[in-house]
């Protein structure tokens, strides 16, 4: 079995020490979707929705929370950023988001790009849930991963 590196020889929960590791650039791809009704998705698309520019929050949402990972998730080290983009596409029935997180250092981004997908999807419905309280987030994956010594890697189908 593969050792876990978040555990130390006792079963404690460590942080990695990473003091060791080359620096290498390192990027991330994350996604989601959120599924609504036609209603919701016509009023962001029209810019309808009374709280304000549904897209530009999110995507705004979205890179704060990629800069803030360290303070969300345990044992995760604080990343100097160099790049972290929000997009979104708009599907049929709703709206598909991709987190992009770049930096040059000794750890990876892929909990920044899971966050910034997951935390751009939640303002998504924040922003439009009086229209539709019954939206759906689903789907938040990593797509892929480059850099490091565990070198890249691309999700499957």
């Amino acid at each position: 079995m593969t050792k876990l590196t978040h555990l130390d020889d006792a079963g404690n929960a460590a942080m990695v020490d990473i003091s060791a590791k080359a620096e290498t650039v390192r990027e991330a791809i994350a996604e989601g979707r959120i599924t609504m009704s036609a209603e919701a998705l016509t009023a962001i698309k029209a810019g309808a929705i009374k709280k304000g520019d549904v897209l530009a929050t999110a995507r705004i949402a979205g890179i704060m929370a990629a800069k803030k990972t360290s303070e969300l998730i345990p044992l995760c080290h604080p990343l100097a950023l160099s790049k972290v983009a929000v997009d979104f596409e708009f599907e049929e029935s709703g709206i598909r988001v991709t987190a992009h997180a770049r930096l040059t250092g000794q750890t990876g981004v892929e909990m920044e790009a899971l966050t910034a997908a997951s935390v751009a999807l939640l303002t998504l419905y924040d922003m439009a849930k009086a229209i539709d309280k019954g939206m759906v987030i689903s789907g938040v994956r990593l797509l892929s991963k480059s850099g490091g010594k565990s070198g890249d890697w691309v999700a499957s189908a």
